[in-house]
């Protein structure tokens, strides 16, 4: 508190300041009037209040601008407080040097991700260094080395401004990309639907039967939980479905369910796994079995039948009995009774990427399945994410998947693959492809890199992790000392020790960040 006292004094001070004129313009406006006419106390009174308010309200207003959201630079106001809070004073570049002798270090600036999109876009070269400029194989090659002593690695840094590469060793040889390989989903799947596409679940009285059936939309972030936080929820619509089946005078009904949008198996080729349920179209909290919402946790057996479960339980809250829920598919001439849709699909990506979502990234590659006219499998998603990134004009040679997660091994990518994917993200005529850039975690503060560059390039670095057994990358964004973003992928393969290779991955990323390089 005391620290958070002394960082709102200076600007709450700045803010009187600037309102002093304007205070002394309203008082002299409430002692001034016709000398000749006597007011009442009554109304001096009332003067005298109305100019305190509005200089109040002037206050408030200059300490409100001061402190936030966001700064000239773009550092977040949270950011600020979050750096406050782990004893780093200030931030560099916000007015407090932090260089006294004895005081905390400064926390860093974190420039804005989408710095110099309006550029000019040019087909990927290479570039030399300029006269005096430090050469980034100089400062990257020593870096790289230590990613994978005995094992192969792969690193590519491309200006996403101009599009030229800037640094390649091995960028077109395809390696096993783990987790960033959901950054080919994410561009794939807003590629194919559009960034403000939604997935919607359904239920649906059939004419003829009766039947009440839950229609699954392959909406991977339905909840059944009571605060939804801005997802659809399963209770919201058992209580629409509840109304409408009263308003029939039906307050008992045959219940079941319909997953046949997605096809083929559920179940990953990893098998049963924590990082990942059985795929289905129809899935509540991606059938989590404790109350977490991100991370490797027990998955129910059968997520479809969970989460009908959860449906009919909701149901007989509100008055309606249920058969026990079973398989079945909704016919055309059933009557849609009422229906809860997912945020925009750029909302999804977004917590796709930060959170490294194993369900969503299969349940999109689904959805660009069906986009695509593949069936909607692993194998038809795996088909569907090369067919739009080959649209795009993507490089895909030697690329090779198998899932949108990236937990298959058999995937393959190239760093200059997920460069490239980066930089068309970035690309101001694609801007429904944003959300790849914005939804990646930031060093130190979100989703997977909340932990990671603690004392390095926390705000700087905003990447897609990637873990496998003997298997770390990372590939994101970083502007650079100069101001330019910069795109990087950095693959390395046969690795021994997980943390020495995760340490040295994010050691390259902060020399890039730090390296005003050519």
């Amino acid at each position: 508190m005391v620290r958070i006292a002394n960082a709102v004094r200076p600007r709450l001070a700045r803010a009187t300041t600037a309102a002093r004129p304007r205070i002394a313009r309203l008082a002299n406006a409430v002692r001034l009037g016709p000398a000749h006419l006597p007011r009442p106390q009554t109304v001096r009174t009332w003067r005298y209040t109305a100019g305190a308010v509005t200089a109040g309200l002037a206050l408030a207003a200059g300490a409100v601008t001061v402190a936030g959201p966001w700064d000239a630079n773009g550092q977040r106001t949270a950011e600020r407080v979050r750096a406050a809070a782990l004893e780093r004073s200030g931030g560099a570049d916000h007015g407090r040097s932090g260089t006294t002798a004895g005081a905390p270090r400064p926390a860093p600036s974190a420039p804005p991700v989408l710095t110099g999109l309006g550029g000019v876009k040019a087909a990927v070269g290479t570039k030399k260094a300029a006269p005096g400029g430090k050469d980034l194989s100089d400062v990257l090659g020593p870096l790289l080395d230590a990613f994978a002593p005995g094992g192969s690695h792969a690193a590519a840094v491309v200006d996403v401004t101009t599009g030229e590469r800037l640094y390649g060793t091995e960028a077109d040889t395809p390696l096993t990309p783990a987790s960033t390989t959901k950054i080919a989903t994410a561009v794939a799947a807003l590629s194919a639907l559009g960034a403000d596409h939604r997935l919607t679940t359904r239920a649906a009285l059939e004419p003829d039967t009766g039947e009440l059936v839950l229609v699954g939309g392959g909406d991977p972030t339905l909840t059944a939980r009571e605060k939804t936080d801005g997802w659809a929820g399963l209770r919201a619509l058992a209580d629409g479905t509840a109304q409408a089946l009263r308003e029939r005078g039906i307050d008992k009904v045959t219940l079941s369910y319909d997953t046949t949008l997605f096809t083929g198996p559920a179940l990953h080729p990893i098998g049963v796994n924590d990082n990942l349920a059985a795929v289905s179209a129809l899935t509540a909290d991606e059938g989590r079995t404790d109350g977490s919402t991100s991370g490797p946790v027990p998955r129910v057996a059968d997520p479809a039948a969970d989460a009908a479960a959860k449906f009919a339980a909701y149901l007989a809250d509100a008055g309606v009995r249920t058969t026990s829920p079973g398989p079945s598919k909704a016919t055309a001439r059933a009557e849609t009774l009422a229906s809860v849709s997912s945020p925009p699909l750029s909302v999804l990506v977004e917590r796709m990427l930060t959170n490294s979502d194993n369900d969503i990234a299969e349940a999109l590659a689904r959805q660009t399945a069906l986009a695509s006219g593949e069936p909607a499998s692993f194998e038809g998603g795996a088909r569907a994410i090369a067919t739009q990134l080959r649209k795009l004009g993507l490089p895909l040679a030697g690329a090779s998947f198998h899932d949108g997660s990236g937990l298959d091994r058999e995937d393959k990518l190239t760093a200059n693959l997920l460069t490239a994917l980066l930089a068309k993200a970035g690309d101001p005529a694609r801007p429904g492809l944003r959300p790849v850039l914005t939804g990646l975690p930031v060093a130190g503060f979100t989703g997977t890199l909340a932990d990671r560059y603690t004392d390095g390039a926390a705000g700087l670095v905003r990447a897609k992790t990637g873990t496998l057994t003997g298997v770390n990358t990372l590939a994101g964004t970083v502007v650079d000392t100069d101001g330019h973003l910069l795109a990087f992928a950095f693959l390395a393969s046969d690795t021994t020790d997980p943390q020495q290779a995760q340490t040295a991955l994010d050691r390259t990323a902060t020399a890039l960040a730090a390296c005003g390089c050519h």
